[in-house]
C-alpha cells in the first residue's frame, strides 16, 4: 500500500503538479513564513470543517495562526449576517451565503488569484457535474457562486472571475441507519416516517436543511408533486409540516439534532436507528464499532456545498495570507483529510496526491478496498472488500435530487419550521 503524502511547501507543490502547477499558477503575492508569523485570522463555520488538524497544519505549511470557532449551521447564519467585526473568514455553506451576501459583510473574491480554479469541479461553475447533468433543486452552489465584480451586489448567472465563496467540500447526504438494529433493507426516504420507527427516528432541527429532507419523503411517500421542492409555495410548505407534525404527534421522533456531536450519540446509543445524518458523523460512529450505514435511496441524495468567504474589511497581508490559506486549502492535504471522512474536495486531483491508492479507490472511485481504510485519525472504518456506501463519486454526486435551499418563502418556512419543532 502507497503512503499518502504529508506536507506543503511552493517547491513541493511545482514538483508534486507538474504542467497544471506551473510556478505561474501562484500569484502575487504568495506569502512566506517570516511574514506571517505574527499573523492571525479568525475563522468560524461548522465543526463539519472547523477542525483542529486543519488548524494545526497551517500553522505549520504557512506560518500564521488560524483561530477556528465552530458553530451549528443557525448560529454560523446568524454570526455572519450581524457580527461582520468578529471574523475575517467565513466557512460557510452555499445556502447560507445567499442569506448572507445582501448583507454586505463579504467581499468578492478574483478567481484569478485562486492556483486550481480551472481544477474545480463544474458544480460549482455551470452546476453541471458532467456536460449532460441535470441541475438538482433548491440552492445550487453556482445560482450564488458569482457576482458581476469586486464590488458586486447581485448573483451572477454565469463565470464571472469573481466568486461569493471559494467552494472547499460537499456531498450527497441521506439517511444514517443502524442495520443491525433494524435488521432489513432500507432504500426509500419514506422509511424515515415509518411507523415501525416510532420513537427511534430522528430530523435535524436546521430549518434550511431539515425542510428539503421532510420534501424527500413526503414526494416518495406520493403525499406531494413538489413544483420546486427547493422554492417552495406556502401551501407546500403548509403540507411538508403538517405531515411530519402529525408523525411527530404520533411518537415518531426521538429527538431533533442541531450538530454533529448529538446526532453521533443519538445513533450510537441506539436510541435512534434511522435518522438524518452527516458523513463525518456516520464515520464517528462506524469509529466506535458500531455497525452505521449512509443508506443510497432509491430517490436520490440531497446535497450541500461549503466554501471560504472572505470578511469585507479584511485587507492587506491578512488579505493575502487568507488567500495563500485558500490556495493551500485547495493543494489536496485538506481535500485528503476531509474525504477520509467520506467528503469530496472542489479539486479533487489535488487530493489524490495526498490519499493511498487504496484510500482514493474506496472514497472516490467506489472500487474495493485492497486493505484497511482508516479516519483521519486512524480509526478503522472498513475492511479489505468492502465498497463505499452508494458507490463512486460519480454514482453518489450524480444522484443529487436537490439542494440545501432557501426559499423566496424563507421567513414563513422558518415560522412554520418552528411551530413544527415547539407542536
Amino acid at each position: 500500500m502507497s503512503k499518502p503524502k504529508v506536507g506543503y511547501s511552493r517547491r513541493a507543490l511545482l514538483r508534486t503538479g507538474g504542467a497544471a502547477l506551473a510556478a505561474s499558477a501562484f500569484p502575487a503575492p504568495m506569502l512566506w513564513a517570516q511574514d506571517t508569523k505574527d499573523i492571525v485570522l479568525r475563522q468560524f463555520g461548522t465543526g463539519v470543517s472547523n477542525l483542529n488538524d486543519v488548524a494545526q497544519k497551517v500553522k505549520e505549511d504557512l506560518g500564521f495562526t488560524l483561530e477556528m470557532t465552530a458553530l451549528d449551521s443557525d448560529s454560523v447564519t446568524q454570526r455572519a449576517a450581524t457580527q461582520p467585526d468578529s471574523f475575517d473568514i467565513a466557512d460557510i455553506e452555499y445556502w447560507i451565503c445567499k442569506k448572507v451576501w445582501p448583507t454586505g459583510n463579504l467581499q468578492a473574491m478574483d478567481t484569478s488569484k485562486i492556483a486550481n480554479y480551472d481544477r474545480i469541479v463544474g458544480i460549482f461553475k455551470s452546476g453541471k457535474l458532467t456536460p449532460e447533468s441535470e441541475i438538482a433543486q433548491g440552492t445550487a452552489p453556482h445560482t450564488v457562486g458569482f457576482v458581476d465584480g469586486p464590488d458586486g451586489t447581485e448573483f451572477a448567472t454565469e463565470d464571472t472571475g469573481w466568486m461569493t465563496l471559494i467552494p472547499t467540500i460537499y456531498n450527497a447526504d441521506t439517511l444514517g441507519i443502524r442495520p443491525d438494529l433494524i435488521g432489513r433493507p432500507i432504500e426509500s426516504w419514506t422509511e424515515l416516517l415509518n411507523p415501525e420507527f416510532a420513537g427511534k427516528a430522528s430530523i435535524l432541527d436546521i430549518s434550511s436543511i431539515g425542510i428539503m429532507d421532510m420534501a424527500m419523503v413526503c414526494e416518495a411517500m406520493g403525499e406531494i408533486q413538489y413544483g420546486d421542492k427547493g422554492n417552495m409555495t406556502r401551501d407546500e410548505i403548509d403540507r411538508t409540516i403538517a405531515i411530519f407534525t402529525e408523525a411527530k404527534q404520533n411518537g415518531q421522533f426521538r429527538a431533533f439534532w442541531k450538530t454533529f456531536d448529538e446526532s453521533v450519540n443519538l445513533m450510537a446509543s441506539g436510541e435512534v436507528v434511522i435518522q438524518s445524518m452527516w458523513s463525518p458523523a456516520i464515520t464517528a460512529v462506524k469509529s466506535r464499532g458500531i455497525d452505521c450505514v449512509y443508506q443510497p435511496l432509491k430517490e436520490g441524495y440531497r446535497s450541500w456545498g461549503g466554501g471560504i468567504g472572505l470578511s469585507k474589511s479584511l485587507s492587506g497581508m491578512e488579505l493575502d495570507a487568507a488567500y495563500d490559506y485558500i490556495n493551500w486549502y485547495l493543494s489536496g492535504w485538506v481535500g485528503g483529510y476531509l474525504m477520509r471522512q467520506g467528503y469530496y474536495s472542489a479539486v479533487p486531483e489535488t487530493s489524490k496526491e495526498f490519499m493511498s491508492e487504496n484510500e482514493w479507490g474506496y472514497w472516490f472511485e467506489g472500487k474495493e478496498a485492497t486493505d484497511v481504510i482508516t479516519s483521519p485519525t486512524g480509526d478503522t472504518l472498513a475492511q479489505a472488500g468492502e465498497v463505499r456506501d452508494g458507490g463512486s463519486f460519480y454514482d453518489r454526486m450524480g444522484s443529487v435530487a436537490c439542494w440545501n435551499a432557501v426559499m423566496d418563502e424563507n421567513q414563513y418556512m422558518v415560522r412554520k419550521w418552528n411551530e413544527f419543532i415547539a407542536a
